[in-house]
């Protein structure tokens, strides 16, 4: 008993990690298959998957919290060793054509995707569809315009909420 509430003391070790993100690219890249994503895309592809409530979609994976927009800043970095962490895998591929390097997953990836049964592991892979349904067709500058402009509308609101509640304890 001492052991496990030892390690409950310590923070998760999954969240935002490498292995958080490679398989959330999983995802999204199985739910896109036979296309290939570049790391702008696929990082901009994952913003929205956990935030699809903001976007008109089902509900978000993630809760909404101030200053989102400052996650972009580190998901790139995560998403790239997420990447390198699926491909030692040999869940994603990365293909090298005039354009630079994209990712593809591979074909042990929809076995992977197939037993992920938990509720959140269900929620991710709907929402992955859904998004890829919605933005596959995006270029990178349609799809990198709309999320600034979200982005901007997020901070916009927590601004307001925040005003708000200044307001309120005076």
């Amino acid at each position: 008993m001492a052991k496990i509430d030892k390690l409950n003391d310590k923070p998760s070790l999954l969240f935002n990690s490498q292995l958080e993100t490679g398989i959330r690219s999983l995802v999204i890249l199985e739910a896109a298959y036979p296309d290939s994503y570049d790391l702008n895309k696929l990082t901009w592809l994952d913003h929205l998957v956990v935030h699809t409530g903001d976007i008109s979609g089902p509900a978000s994976l993630h809760p909404k919290l101030p200053q989102r927009s400052g996650e972009m800043l580190v998901r790139r970095r995560l998403i790239e060793e997420g990447l390198i962490l699926m491909r030692r895998f040999h869940l994603i591929n990365a293909i090298t054509d005039s354009k630079g390097i994209s990712y593809q997953a591979t074909d042990e990836a929809y076995v992977i995707t197939r037993h992920m049964r938990t509720e959140y592991s269900q929620a991710l892979i709907e929402r992955a569809k859904w998004v890829v349904e919605q933005f596959s067709s995006f270029s990178d500058y349609e799809l990198r315009d709309f999320i600034i402009q979200k982005i901007g509308r997020w901070n916009i609101e927590f601004q307001e909420k925040s005003i708000t509640l200044k307001d309120d304890n005076k």
